[in-house]
């Protein structure tokens, strides 16, 4: 955070070789739109004195893109909140953001990243091969492998019709959610893309998903998304299936990120709760 006269801003200061300039453009048009339109709490967009959105920074011969926002005041919700509560309205939200990403109509130009089997757990995945998870023996690389293959065959019957697969934020986990006062803000759409409506849960519940609370999480995010869009029996049995998607997803992205911070926490133990996460799974919905 820095400060100029008397605005506080957040400069992002993007990784190489993940996003292209277009990219962030992109998500920086769906950001403005999202702000404009009041659809959610926000930071709102700081351009240059140019009027652009994105400054390109020489760090050691490689071009960073750093785009800045205003400071918004408020702290992550912590485990021993009343998750649920927040979880409500974390459902209320989400189906605010897919009703918005069905009605709205984006440039011609507009370019993201698509979270879909291939990408996530299938053979172009974008976090990594969960093959060299932490600590996996070959035991588990056949569990787990039995139940990518389930989840490829579940999500090519559920398939990406326009009511079930659009434009979501993608990463709106507790690390990505402010609590000011009585609202809840949200922060780094940088993992913004397209996908499943109800993966948005599953990203919610990253790095927690054995918490004792989830199913009550799961109930209370439920009943904040049907105050805004319906949810039929067939979505409330196909959410195993998501949880169990990210799960893996984030099991290889410890992996290809073993030396940041929350892959040091999370380490080995990470990659058996995968595995006892993945039997369970097999054996309800496989």
């Amino acid at each position: 955070m820095t400060r100029e006269g008397a605005r506080d801003m957040v400069f992002r200061v993007h990784r190489p070789d993940y996003h292209t300039r277009d990219e962030i453009v992109s998500e920086l048009t769906w950001l403005d739109a999202l702000t404009r339109e009041g659809v959610v709490a926000t930071p709102g967009l700081i351009p240059l004195t140019d009027g652009s959105l994105i400054a390109d920074i020489d760090d050691g011969g490689r071009t960073r893109h750093v785009v800045a926002f205003e400071f918004v005041p408020g702290r992550e919700p912590a485990p021993e909140d009343d998750l649920p509560r927040w979880f409500r309205e974390l459902g209320r939200i989400h189906a605010t953001l897919h009703d918005h990403a069905q009605s709205w109509q984006p440039p011609s130009r507009f370019v993201r990243k698509t979270w879909t089997w291939e990408s996530t757990v299938g053979p172009f995945p974008l976090w990594g091969d969960w093959r060299a998870a932490l600590g996996l023996e070959p035991t588990g690389r056949a569990l787990i492998e039995r139940t990518v293959d389930a989840l490829g065959r579940r999500l090519a019957r559920w398939g990406q019709s326009p009511a079930r697969f659009g434009l979501i934020h993608a990463d709106l986990r507790l690390a990505n959610l402010l609590v000011d006062d009585d609202r809840l803000v949200l922060i780094d759409f940088d993992d913004c893309g397209f996908s499943w409506f109800l993966y948005d849960f599953a990203a919610a519940v990253s790095f927690i998903e054995t918490d004792p609370q989830i199913p009550e999480l799961l109930n209370a995010w439920f009943e904040g998304y049907r105050t805004v869009r319906p949810l039929t029996d067939a979505d409330v049995a196909e959410m195993p299936a998501f949880i169990m998607l990210r799960r893996i997803l984030l099991t290889a992205w410890i992996a290809s990120h073993s030396e940041t911070p929350t892959a040091e926490a999370m380490g080995v133990p990470y990659t058996h709760g995968t595995l006892d996460l993945a039997e369970t799974f097999l054996s309800r919905c496989g």
